[in-house]
């Protein structure tokens, strides 16, 4: 009789180890920067060994590498819509929706994300001249094929782009100020399906397009 495998392998204690680390990494590097946050503070708010760190992630450089790369992949596959939709109304009201629950779910990495370029992005400047470049453009000519043909209000692409990260990460990187807003408290399931349904109208009827 073939011997089960364990469910505990040494490939997934790895990966959790990785996300715990990654994790902890996140929150520290939002609330600290990249330059207050130490390999020990993170190890800390992991409750790991600091030699743990540096075997998953050799300098903090390559952790917070890492965590930036992360949540922009997370971007990235919010975007897919974009790709997928072949309407404005379809597409990005998709991605506003997506881009609002990552803010709501990954509050930290949108502020990590926002401290780095606040600070002129001195660890990523090339992700931003490479990656994000070519992202943008690539979602540049969807909408620039959208207003061709009609569907949309003849808008500077980049700037509806900046807009709709802009007003979407807000509920993440000013999220305190929304709780304060909120009498104290975190938005309820309700009030998140709310701001979603309020800011694709705002935006959508803004570009010309039926709600």
């Amino acid at each position: 009789m073939p011997q089960m495998q364990k469910p505990n392998s040494k490939k997934e204690r790895r990966l959790e180890s990785e996300k715990l680390i990654l994790d902890a990494a996140e929150k520290v590097f939002a609330e600290a920067g990249f330059g207050g946050a130490t390999m020990q503070l993170i190890a800390d708010m992991a409750g790991l060994p600091k030699a743990n760190l540096h075997y998953y992630f050799p300098t903090k450089e390559s952790l917070y590498r890492q965590v930036v790369q992360n949540i922009f992949q997370v971007w990235l596959e919010a975007a897919d819509v974009f790709d997928k939709a072949e309407t404005p109304a379809e597409g990005i009201g998709a991605y506003i929706d997506a881009k609002m629950e990552i803010s709501r779910h990954h509050p930290a990495g949108s502020k990590v994300w926002a401290s780095e370029v606040m600070h002129r992005a001195p660890v990523i400047q090339d992700y931003l001249e490479t990656t994000l470049t070519d992202w943008t453009e690539g979602r540049a000519t969807i909408i620039e094929r959208w207003i061709a043909e009609g569907r949309m209000a003849p808008v500077d692409p980049h700037h509806l782009l900046y807009m709709l990260w802009a007003t979407t990460q807000h509920y993440a990187d000013f999220g305190h100020q929304i709780e304060t807003l909120n009498g104290g408290e975190p938005l309820s399931d309700a009030q998140w399906d709310a701001a979603k349904q309020s800011v694709k109208e705002i935006i959508l009827r803004g570009i010309g397009v039926t709600v």
